[in-house]
């Protein structure tokens, strides 16, 4: 049930952060209650994680795989480019949460 709640804040934070641009400076008010609503549950949600997953693998996830999504936002939605060091350290950051999942016993299997 934790990586439940896991996919659920990190799916919630990606959608927050995404709408901070569209929140032109919370000036906008949809886009605006959409951030507050979305690090909202993405908090709650992390704290439910932290009951079984160490919060050091429980960020890592949230963390690495929250960037490589808001990425992908930003080159779908808002149209922004990539060049090949971006992309590389993109796929760095999917790595190390494959070996974190796949091999490290700290992890909640």
């Amino acid at each position: 049930m934790a990586y439940f709640y896991l996919f659920v804040a990190i799916v919630a934070e990606v959608l927050a952060t995404s709408a901070l641009k569209s929140s032109e400076e919370f000036t906008r008010f949809w886009p605006s209650v959409l951030v507050v609503t979305g690090y909202g549950l993405a908090f709650y949600m992390l704290t439910l994680v932290l009951r079984t997953v160490p919060v050091g693998i429980a960020y890592a996830f949230w963390a690495g795989l929250g960037i490589v999504l808001v990425t992908l936002i930003g080159v779908v939605v808002f149209k922004e480019r990539l060049d090949l060091p971006a992309v590389l350290g993109l796929a760095m950051i999917v790595g190390g949460v494959v070996v974190i999942q796949a091999f490290s016993n700290v992890s909640a299997h």
